[in-house]
């Protein structure tokens, strides 16, 4: 089992870490709600997110520059959000010609762009930390403790959990294909495109067929194992003195960066 593939659970010991997965679940979502609420240009409001943001990061004993490292990663898909440049109405800073259409760039446009583009990185940061200090079937059991849909934390449960399982069969197929194809000892040296997309093409059909297969194999068995539809922990997940002052104090800096957002 390849489990570092998606597994981003980083095992130390440190304030964060010790927390009940409900506190840090609960808080992660206010955090984001929040940034999706502060209004655009709120930059006062968006450096004190980072802040505490930064100082999350040094009570996980993960190193302050930990979220923000890895956050750069989620900023390509905020481009998405880029037709706001163009959309929003306001003052006029530079116009060009793209293809059939002249496009012009306002101020208001650009604030509502910048604005998004910050939202997502502190978010995506405060989504990191989480799946770096709580482990994910932690997260799952706490999303019920929360009363989150038994069924939506099921199936969350169950993808995670069979990604591994999908990530080793391509890798069964992949150690296959070269033990008994002499070609595609090949590959790495040419192979014309028809050819590539044949394997590939098979080798999707394959790993198909095997998922349904194996999938079949794994409910027989959890059934056995006396399945009921709830997913079971070791972890009592106890709330204790701390995890309700830890999540008072969140909730006040929260409401703070609101009152900062609006000045």
């Amino acid at each position: 089992m390849h489990s570092d593939v998606f597994d981003r659970y980083h095992d130390t010991e440190s304030f964060i870490h010790r927390l009940d997965p409900r506190v840090k679940v609960v808080v992660t979502v206010a955090f984001i709600l929040s940034n999706a609420l502060l209004p655009d240009g709120a930059w006062l409001a968006f450096g004190c997110a980072w802040l505490f943001l930064l100082f999350v990061n040094a009570l996980s004993n993960l190193g302050l520059a930990f979220t923000f490292k890895r956050s750069f990663v989620a900023l390509p898909f905020a481009l998405v959000a880029i037709t706001v440049l163009f959309s929003i109405p306001g003052k006029a800073l530079t116009t060009f010609h793209f293809l059939f259409w002249n496009l012009t760039i306002t101020d208001m446009g650009l604030l509502r762009f910048m604005s998004i583009l910050v939202r997502s990185w502190l978010s995506v940061q405060m989504a990191i930390m989480l799946v770096s200090v709580a482990r994910f079937p932690d997260i799952v059991h706490a999303l019920e403790h929360l009363h989150v849909p038994a069924i939506l934390t099921t199936i969350i449960a169950f993808l995670y959990r069979y990604l591994f399982v999908l990530v080793d069969e391509v890798f069964r197929l992949l150690r296959a294909r070269e033990a008994r194809s002499a070609a595609a000892a090949n590959a790495r040296s040419g192979g014309s495109v028809a050819w590539r997309a044949r394997v590939a093409g098979n080798m999707a059909g394959q790993l198909f067929l095997r998922s349904y297969e194996r999938s079949d194999r794994v409910y027989n068995a959890m059934l056995a194992r006396g399945y009921t539809g709830h997913l079971m922990t070791i972890n009592p997940h106890v709330l204790k003195r701390v995890d309700y002052v830890v999540t008072v104090l969140a909730f006040v800096v929260i409401l703070l960066l609101q009152w900062i957002g609006r000045l």
